[in-house]
């Protein structure tokens, strides 16, 4: 299964490869994304991501967006990096892996303005109610959903992994170098994810695979 959101490579069919991360180690079948996370904006260069996208036309842009885990305002820098991210990802029509830890509905604002220049929006660890479900479908947008669905005081985050339409569903792990020992593998998730959404584990696997296969083979394209 597809592992939609991760760090390190663990050995599932097919890893979307966030930076920051060890980009050497995916396989033949890996997506890559490119870009800088909003906690990491030291030597923050848009030419520099621009020319390694034209390098490599299968690789998306992430993982980006906005974070208000540290602060309690978003820092201009941040929001600054971000916009210019996803311009990018429009120019180039890459698909785009979001972080938008405490600000998801700022991050769902700015990403309607791509839609339809950008191929399609992962929202990787959206933890908002299902309000936003109908604009984030309407951009082509996907939820990830991840480990924390694991966590049985988590009621509201399984109350969003229900209400995620099957088309839009995917499943990642999260993992880094750190944690990828102990975060579970995108399998236990999607086993009771498939229980809390009372279908065939088969059935929501093979949704979720048909969801990473519309995202990787997007048509991108390289202006000079």
């Amino acid at each position: 299964m597809t592992d939609a959101h991760c760090h390190v490579v663990r050995g599932e069919s097919r890893h979307f490869l966030c930076e920051p991360c060890d980009l050497a180690s995916a396989g033949p079948g890996d997506m890559l994304f490119y870009g800088w996370h909003p906690w990491s904006l030291d030597g923050f260069d848009i030419d520099l991501l621009r020319s390694r996208l034209k390098a490599d036309p299968r690789a998306g842009v992430g993982e980006i967006g906005l974070d208000r885990l540290r602060e309690r305002t978003i820092p201009g820098e941040m929001r600054r990096a971000f916009e210019l991210q996803l311009a990018l990802a429009a120019e180039l029509s890459r698909p785009v892996a979001l972080h938008g830890a405490k600000c998801w509905g700022e991050v769902v604002k700015a990403c309607a303005a791509f839609a339809g220049r950008i191929p399609a929006f992962v929202f990787h660890g959206f933890s908002r109610s299902p309000g936003l479900l109908p604009d984030i479908a309407a951009m082509n947008g996907y939820v990830s959903i991840g480990p924390a669905l694991l966590n049985d005081h988590a009621v509201n985050y399984r109350e969003l992994a229900r209400a995620v339409p099957a088309g839009r569903l995917l499943v990642e792990s999260d993992a880094t170098a750190a944690n990828g020992a102990e975060t579970p593998h995108v399998e236990e998730i999607a086993a009771l994810l498939a229980k809390l959404r009372g279908e065939p584990v088969e059935a929501l696997a093979a949704a979720v695979e048909a969801n990473a296969d519309g995202i990787a083979n997007f048509k991108g394209r390289n202006i000079d």
